[in-house]
């Protein structure tokens, strides 16, 4: 049964889908580390007036090779992770990339699933967290079925194309804001060196003279 508001009107049923690579890196290059709770609660909490279907994650894994097995086991408990807090999680094999990198794209997937359960669920909402302006042209396929599209990113990864095609932007720095700060070592980086400017530089005290 669904929902109602105090007005009589019914909830409106809410699909999000999260480019897991896209909006780690937006919070990163802010200094922060991503907490899911957080985000699915700002966008699909109850203060939202919406009923949450299902915040599917998109993410990419380390190639299964010896070389990046140490890597891989870390993402795959960081899935665990996420599907034990109910998150739903669809995962691409990486292939190895140039300077000790990988690749993933999850867009195809991604783009695929959201027209099929648009279908299957039938969600009045669909909110893309990503910033990737090649998830526009989707944007606006959801929008001929009658479903309202928001994108939810920060202005510096929104790609202009992508933030014409939504319906309406979710500006989510003030949310990242509020997350805890990285460790020195994790970050980016151009990041690393921003926060290395903040750090005062120890003097040695002058010597007294007598």
């Amino acid at each position: 049964m669904r929902k109602k508001n105090s007005d009589g009107s019914r909830h409106a049923r809410l699909l999000i889908l999260v480019d897991e690579s896209n909006v780690g890196s937006s919070v990163r290059t802010a200094g922060r580390g991503l907490d899911w709770l957080k985000l699915r609660e700002f966008l699909a909490g109850p203060s939202t007036g919406r009923d949450l279907i299902e915040m599917v994650v998109y993410a990419g894994l380390p190639p299964a090779t010896p070389a990046w097995q140490e890597e891989r086991d870390k993402k795959n408990k960081f899935i665990h992770w996420l599907r034990s807090n109910g998150f739903m999680v669809v995962t691409k094999d990486g292939a190895p990339a140039e300077e000790g990198r990988y690749k993933a794209n999850v867009d195809v997937m991604m783009a695929i699933d959201a027209l099929e359960l648009s279908v299957e669920m039938r969600p009045d909402v669909v909110i893309l967290v990503t910033g990737d302006a090649d998830f526009a042209y989707l944007a606006i396929k959801l929008r001929r079925r009658g479903i309202r599209v928001e994108v939810a990113s920060v202005a510096a990864n929104l790609g202009n194309i992508l933030k014409s095609a939504a319906n309406d932007v979710i500006d989510l720095a003030p949310l990242f804001r509020t997350f805890e700060m990285m460790n020195v070592q994790d970050l980016p980086a151009p990041a690393q060196q921003q926060q290395r400017r903040r750090m005062p530089r120890f003097r040695p005290p002058a010597p007294r003279h007598r």
